[in-house]
């Protein structure tokens, strides 16, 4: 997987989701990528990166420990399509409806190491 997906889902979230977020990077060993039946699938928590402000550091305290999911649909680019909120729940992404099935089973439910990059 290339540094230039892991920029392109931080832009879906940083810059679609969250405008307020600007200063993002995926947490190291939280990044998970696949795909199913031509669809793109990511997953990842994201961290402050130097130069983020207060209200980023504040934002991502209170959000930062969610994994966020991803989906890149054929021509259509990244965009963000879930939360797994916070606490998490105890099936992992399984609990995301966005992402399939066997996509969270390879992934290890999202709770190893199993499918991260």
């Amino acid at each position: 997987m290339s540094p230039t997906v892991k920029a392109s889902v931080t832009a879906a979230y940083g810059s679609r989701a969250q405008p307020a977020l600007s200063h993002i990077a995926p947490v190291k060993g939280t990044f998970y990528y696949g795909s199913c039946d031509g669809i793109f699938y990511a997953g990842t928590r994201f961290q402050p990166t130097d130069g983020s402000t207060e209200a980023e550091q504040v934002a991502l305290q209170d959000d930062g420990a969610a994994m966020k999911y991803f989906v890149d649909r054929p021509g259509a680019g990244w965009s963000y399509v879930a939360s797994n909120g916070f606490p998490a729940d105890p099936r992992g992404c399984a609990a995301i409806t966005q992402i399939p099935a066997r996509l969270a089973a390879l992934w290890n439910d999202c709770r190893s190491t199993a499918g991260r990059q």
